[in-house]
């Protein structure tokens, strides 16, 4: 039997590919390490669903909260934007090969091999380009053959789905169909008119004279 780490982006990814791996009789151990989730109730949101999916399948998962540093994952993106994926992919990855070799795993594997959304061969040759030659082996399997059933599982189980990848330039991609669509909507507004100008000039003054500190707590 072997002791597997699996780098789990979140929750429903989780179900079928930690399920795959239990049948083949591994010892199965998660790593929730996530900086690219944004924002913090997105993050906080993800976690829940994968401390709902490792009690349901009796898993023991590591969550690395203290290393959720938004700044420095946004820092290693910077300039890199064209290929942020692979990045995302590099960072998440390096940090499970690491902890996999501290800890003494045998294989290490993530559930980004799971999403028919994601770059899945890039991701499975970086896992193995980390592995390298060593003791530590990336344990590679095309876990997307579950991709139905594991939407159908965590509906099921109720586990907490997310509408985009996880990164701020994801849900922005996913969203800016409804910009469009608010600015369609929207009329044009004059240069320097604020969008809700329907108040009275009145309030308009008591507005400008109100205190700084007031507008802030607001």
């Amino acid at each position: 039997m072997a002791r597997v780490l699996v780098h789990a982006c979140c929750g429903p990814c989780s179900i079928t590919t930690m399920q795959t791996l239990l049948r083949e009789g591994h010892e199965v151990t998660g790593l929730f390490f996530n900086p690219n989730i944004h924002p913090l109730r997105e993050y906080l949101a993800r976690r829940q669903g994968m401390v709902d999916v490792a009690h349901r399948l009796g898993v023991k998962v590591i969550y690395f909260d203290r290393e959720y540093d938004p700044q420095a994952w946004m820092r290693e993106i910077a300039f890199r934007e064209a290929n942020r994926c692979f990045h995302c992919y590099r960072i998440r990855l390096e940090r499970a090969v690491s902890v996999a070799r501290r800890g003494g795993f045998d294989m290490v594997t993530s559930t980004l091999l799971y999403s028919r959304k994601q770059q899945h061969e890039r991701i499975a040759a970086l896992g193995s380009d980390l592995c390298g030659d060593g003791r530590l082996r990336f344990l590679y399997r095309d876990f997307r053959e579950g991709w139905q059933q594991g939407i159908e599982t965590s509906k099921a189980w109720g586990i907490y789905r997310q509408q985009y990848c996880g990164c701020l330039y994801s849900e922005t991609e996913r969203y800016a169909r409804e910009l469009k669509n608010a600015g369609a909507q929207v009329p044009q507004q004059t240069a320097g008119t604020p969008c809700c100008a329907e108040g009275t000039e009145k309030q308009a003054e008591q507005a400008d004279a109100t205190p700084a500190a007031d507008n802030a707590g607001r």
